[in-house]
């Protein structure tokens, strides 16, 4: 058991709906509001919270890799948008050679040094290309290679995901018991998200409002909780200070020699 209160499905509603002032009833083991309009804001209001967490905080457990094989003569590579939204590292097994990670560099570089086939290789770079033309992206990311493969090379990308929504629990069994690593591990974050979403519907987000601070207030309770969460998730990934897992010290001077 986590060491933190998490908020499940219906405890996230029941939170939001308690603070918002907002009626609640269980429907099929599931919590809703007795306004329709609170029910329908539910999903995006999730969506405006935990999307906001994992850009501002770059979960560790957000990193993820995929094995992929290389086409044969071509220097397109073709990652779905489903599989990652930021791409850190490729990892190319060249067979007799090991494994060899493959630099970033710009897709003129590639284009200029490797256009085409002819000198088919074991690929060293790589450079973002863009989406897919049929979907406007909406499918697919496309990378380009140097030089072109002349095998059927395995690599491993290592990347950001988006991580599984809380609403995913709304219409399930799940919804008492279901929760994610941001309703476990942050729920002061996601709650105060959601608040500073919610005050929309409450009709007090701008100046004409009849609370027009109380935006404002959400919003600076989230930036105070957002300044820790930072600095703990840079400690995760041994980017703190000094490159280790340990808080700065402003007392813990002159450094160690």
């Amino acid at each position: 058991m986590p060491n933190t209160t998490p908020l499940t499905y219906n405890g996230y509603v029941s939170q939001i709906a308690t603070m918002a002032v907002v009626n609640t009833t269980t429907t099929a083991g599931v919590v809703v509001g007795v306004d329709d309009a609170f029910n329908a804001i539910i999903p995006q209001m999730l969506n405006y919270a935990e999307l906001r967490i994992q850009r501002d905080l770059d979960l560790l457990p957000t990193m993820t890799s995929k094995n992929y094989t290389l086409t044969t003569a071509t220097n397109l590579f073709t990652i779905s948008t489903d599989d990652f939204v930021t791409i850190q590292t490729i990892l190319l097994n060249s067979g007799t050679g090991g494994n060899v990670p493959l630099l970033p560099t710009t897709k003129e570089y590639l284009q200029n040094v490797y256009g085409n086939a002819t000198n088919a290789g074991v690929p060293a770079y790589y450079a973002m290309y863009g989406g897919d033309r049929a979907t406007g992206g909406n499918v697919d990311n496309n990378l380009i290679l140097g030089p072109w493969p002349d095998n059927t090379y395995t690599v491993v990308v290592t990347g950001t995901i988006r991580a599984p929504t809380l609403y995913k629990s709304a219409t399930t069994a799940a919804a008492n018991t279901g929760t994610t690593f941001i309703s476990t591990y942050l729920p002061d974050l996601l709650v105060m998200a959601s608040m500073i979403y919610i005050s929309a519907f409450q009709r007090n987000f701008g100046r004409e409002s009849d609370d027009p601070a109380m935006a404002q207030s959400y919003e600076s309770q989230y930036q105070g909780l957002l300044k820790g969460a930072t600095v703990e998730e840079y400690r995760k990934k041994f980017q703190a200070s000094a490159w280790s897992s340990m808080p700065s010290s402003p007392v813990a001077t002159p450094s160690r020699g």
